[in-house]
């Protein structure tokens, strides 16, 4: 059975892989173990990784920080890249809110940690790795590092009281988010509170009442109005037709009308009578509402389409037709002409059988090609990602440069990509499936090694009643100020509960806990929030970290 003793305990690449394949299979199958309904998911791999420590097994250090690092990147830099279409949009109109939500946690938790200070006399070089283990924030605990440089003492201990409060960082979050769905979450608070992640369309048939419209064309009704609209069809007696700008209206027009769900009822008063027929159900057979034109859900394909605006494709006047929606992921878009579109769209097109085969042509609609994931371009911002991370900042009044670390670097880089990829005309489409995969890949190699990392003498340390002292004060930071915010904006009823999950985790830059929330809740919005939060809540607490040694030194 040499064999076996030389995969496990001989240090080398080949038993690096069987160690991590080994705390990752066992920690994803028992994180589907429930119990009351709760399970701690993929974060399970953190602790397994843990008891592999405590026993005994270990890696080459090269090898180790080598297949963490690369586990981190490729997370945060996938997850950047998913949330980046919405990021934007997002953070226009709720950014402020959710980083000001982000910058309370920050404040309550450094404040916990000066008072704590002063309760337990601990050294602030101590507490201030108990804090960046209770908040899970590596780049943190580096850059407090560099001002104890003339300590290797001060700087160990606070590494050590880093890893001793690092796992009840991870699962204090997870805590925090159980506990305010069980108490304090009602189901108001599960309903999304934002057009950001859902159908921000409206479907609505209209007959032309109003006279104001009679004799003018689609094109010139358009300019006259501040809401934006589509005439998806025309029914004009037995005729139907398919509407192009010049098209005029007449009196009598029967019209399908696509506009946003906060313009439906400026539509009623711009055309007239409103059909009391619900277009907006979710299994609707377009190609049956009549026999002469047809709806068809065309994939966008052909890469030099990618970043055009699809005014500038000109479909109505080249083919015929008339795209009324836009599906990117799980939103649908109005179809208007300023629209940017991204290569993987599925674009809603009316018109007739052979109109729509000469688009279709057009467009490309190769779904084959959609399904093999663009490597290359991951790859490529993933590099881009780990050098702008490893920039060095300079900020006045602070030793030392800064950088935003390869995980901070990495996720705006990755949301630069996602929202502004298609403007550079740069592929960065990914499938659902692969994009999921590589982010749990990316996710489950990070928390087996920093799992693995932190069990070698985790048990020693903690027996000790120092380490109890620094658990039970990492807890401290880690639960009591997530547990008061997020019951505070809950109160205020004006975020859905998995935006304040994001929220939550972003603050904390917990990972993690990210991913339990995202697969309790099922919805996009804790990525985006937590997208939104993470990079001035990362930076935040490196410069806080680095303030209070140099304030105590």
């Amino acid at each position: 059975m040499k064999w076996i003793e030389t995969l496990l305990l001989q240090p080398s690449a080949l038993q690096t892989v069987v160690v991590v394949s080994m705390i990752c299979a066992a920690g994803l199958a028992l994180g589907k173990v429930r119990i009351k309904g709760i399970s701690l998911g993929i974060a399970f791999v953190f602790f397994m990784g843990i008891v592999a420590g405590s026993v005994g097994l270990s890696v080459n250090s090269d090898m180790l920080n080598y297949c963490e690092t690369f586990g981190l990147v490729l997370f945060v830099y996938t997850l950047g890249l998913h949330v980046g279409p919405n990021f934007f949009g997002s953070l226009r109109k709720e950014g402020m809110p959710f980083n000001a939500w982000g910058l309370a946690v920050v404040l309550a938790g450094t404040l916990l940690t000066v008072v704590l200070t002063a309760v337990f006399s601990e050294p602030i070089t101590d507490m201030v790795g108990v804090m960046c283990g209770a908040t899970t924030n590596t780049p943190a605990l580096g850059a407090a590092q560099q001002v104890m440089k003339d300590s290797d003492t001060l700087a160990n201990r606070a590494a050590l009281a880093t890893a001793v409060t690092y796992p009840m960082g991870v699962l204090g979050v997870i805590i925090v988010i159980a506990l305010l769905r069980r108490f304090c979450v009602s189901d108001d608070d599960l309903q999304l509170r934002h057009s950001g992640t859902d159908d921000s369309t409206f479907v609505g048939q209209y007959i032309v009442t109003n006279p104001a419209v009679e004799g003018k064309s689609v094109a010139m009704l358009a300019q006259s109005v501040r809401e934006r609209f589509i005439v998806s069809r025309i029914w004009r007696g037995k005729q139907v037709v398919v509407p192009h700008a010049d098209t005029q209206l007449r009196l009598k027009d029967n019209v399908l009308v696509v506009t946003n769900k906060n313009d439906a009822a400026a539509m009623e008063m711009l055309f007239g009578e409103k059909k009391k027929v619900d277009w907006n159900r979710s299994h609707i057979d377009w190609n049956h509402i009549d026999s002469k034109v047809e709806s068809h859900v065309i994939v966008l394909s052909r890469t030099r389409l990618n970043g055009k605006r699809l005014g500038e494709l000109h479909l109505r006047e080249a083919y015929g037709v008339n795209v009324s929606r836009v599906l990117r992921g799980d939103v649908k878009l109005l179809a208007t002409d300023d629209l940017r579109l991204q290569y993987g769209d599925r674009l809603t097109v009316v018109g007739m059988p052979k109109d729509l085969e000469h688009a279709e042509a057009f467009l490309g609609n190769s779904v084959q090609t959609l399904n093999e994931p663009n490597l290359g371009s991951i790859f490529l911002g993933m590099l881009f990602g780990v050098a702008l991370g490893t920039i060095p900042l300079a900020i006045p009044g602070i030793k030392g440069q800064l950088t935003m670390g390869v995980a901070g670097g990495s996720i705006i880089v990755g949301i630069l990509v996602g929202a502004l990829g298609p403007r550079l005309h740069f592929i960065s489409y990914t499938t659902r499936s692969a994009s999921l995969m590589l982010r749990k890949l990316g996710l489950a190699l990070y928390l087996a090694c920093l799992g693995l990392d932190a069990g070698d003498g985790f048990l020693s340390t903690v027996m000790r009643p120092e380490g109890l002292l620094w658990v039970a004060t990492g807890a401290i930071i880690t639960i009591v100020p997530l547990l008061l915010l997020g019951w505070a904006a809950l109160k205020t009823h004006k975020m859905d509960f998995g935006t304040i999950c994001g929220i939550l985790c972003g603050a904390m830059a917990n990972p993690m806990a990210l991913s339990y929330a995202t697969d309790t809740i099922r919805e996009d919005t804790p990525s985006i929030a937590y997208a939104t939060v993470y990079p001035a809540a990362l930076f935040l607490r490196v410069v806080i970290a680095q303030m209070l040694v140099m304030a105590c030194m």
